[in-house]
């Protein structure tokens, strides 16, 4: 059967690898000889799933929307990842990681993060576990997210804002990684999202699978089957879209609805729209579609979400668009904040705007009203309400 996972050289088809400087080999090459090994240990399993369960609050509930439903003719599941322990799907990755770099004697933790929830959720492990924490953040969305880097104070870690580009996601990314060559030994680079040099896209991917383990059982539970009829999430890196489709990519009967941040539009110059706008080239140790000139420079995306401005995208990402197994939508901007103040009066919940991605995608799509849709909420909207209440004005 084809299989749209990784193969064993790191290959999402032709999108993957680990192109990495040579002072980095021997920390990537130790991971990838690791995490595998420890991921699938009966030890690591009964931590972690037990963390997920206690301290994170899961499983996250899979929650029949009668409103929206009623409004797109079919019947609307939300996987409310937004109620987990630190509003967003990913501490189901931070938790994992830094139990791996436990095991793997790592003193020091970095990160990146853009909207700062990878941040948030970073700086809550480390915390937890008591390891230092470093999370380097543009200067951009340092001043878009302020709540955020207060919370990361507040957890002990030191957020370094980063003043080269346009100070968002790319920017901090680098900088993330310039530490990593320059302490390679004592410390692990937490990455957020399904990018940078293998093993990091699949890591990522197995850790936030629990996502997509728990729709099959709880779909079974309330609908009497196991695949939905679509699955819908945002990507701009794409860590809670791998969760949310992990078990079910290679079932052919389930259509993959991935939306991106289309920016101002498509045609504006002022887009994320990374699948759609991309070539091939290599982005932060792997290859896959970026936003480039001409000449090959990298291109700085936009989006009204400091989570989804990201001028590349991840390898298994860009296999489902290249291999047609996914259907890849923009949602520019307006179309984002009109999907979420509905979402808002129709349910009751306020999402984190690359969510209100996701749910933007529902007017571009014709369902039956027989189909089953499951649709990730992957945040909550706490973190952007400066933008939403600007928006209203």
């Amino acid at each position: 059967m084809k299989t749209y996972l990784v193969n064993e050289e790191g290959y999402y088809g032709e999108f993957g690898g680990a192109y990495i400087p040579e002072i980095l080999h021997r920390c990537v090459e130790d991971l990838k000889n690791t995490y595998l090994k420890v991921l699938q240990s009966a030890d690591f399993k009964q931590e972690f799933d037990a963390l997920l369960r206690d301290y994170v609050g899961r499983p996250s509930p899979l929650y029949l929307a009668n409103r929206l439903s009623a409004r797109y003719g079919c019947r609307i599941y939300l996987k409310r990842e937004d109620l987990n322990h630190t509003g967003a799907h990913k501490i189901n990755n931070t938790i994992g990681q830094i139990l791996l770099a436990r095991r793997m004697g790592k003193t020091r933790i970095i990160a990146e993060t853009g909207a700062g929830q990878h941040g948030v959720a970073t700086a809550t492990v480390c915390a937890l576990m008591d390891m230092k924490c470093i999370v380097y953040m543009g200067k951009t969305d340092v001043e878009r997210q302020h709540v955020n880097v207060q919370k990361m104070k507040m957890l002990g870690a030191e957020v370094r804002p980063v003043t080269s580009g346009n100070m968002t996601l790319k920017d901090a990314t680098n900088e993330a990684i310039r530490d990593w060559c320059c302490n390679p030994a004592d410390t692990f680079y937490i990455i957020g999202s399904t990018v940078g040099p293998h093993p990091y896209p699949d890591m990522v991917a197995r850790l936030q699978s629990v996502i997509s383990e728990e729709i099959k059982k709880q779909l079974l539970e309330k609908e009497g089957r196991e695949n939905p009829d679509y699955l819908i999430a945002c990507v701009g890196g794409g860590s809670n879209a791998a969760g949310t489709i992990y078990h079910f990519v290679d079932n052919p009967e389930v259509q993959i609805v991935l939306a991106e941040a289309g920016g101002k539009g498509i045609d504006s110059g002022e887009s994320a729209a990374t699948i759609q706008l991309g070539r091939m080239g290599i982005i932060h140790g792997a290859k896959t579609l970026v936003m480039q000139s001409e000449d090959g420079q990298i291109e700085e995306p936009y989006s009204i979400s400091a989570g989804l401005d990201y001028p590349g995208i991840g390898p298994f990402h860009a296999n489902l668009s290249a291999t047609k197994r996914a259907l890849i939508l923009a949602v520019d901007d307006q179309e984002a904040l009109d999907a979420a103040f509905e979402l808002t009066r129709l349910e009751g919940i306020i999402p984190a705007l690359e969510s209100a991605h996701a749910l933007g995608a529902l007017p571009k799509l014709s369902f039956k009203p027989t189909d089953v849709v499951v649709l990730t909420v992957s945040g909550r909207g706490d973190k952007d309400m400066d933008t939403y209440i600007d928006s209203m004005k």
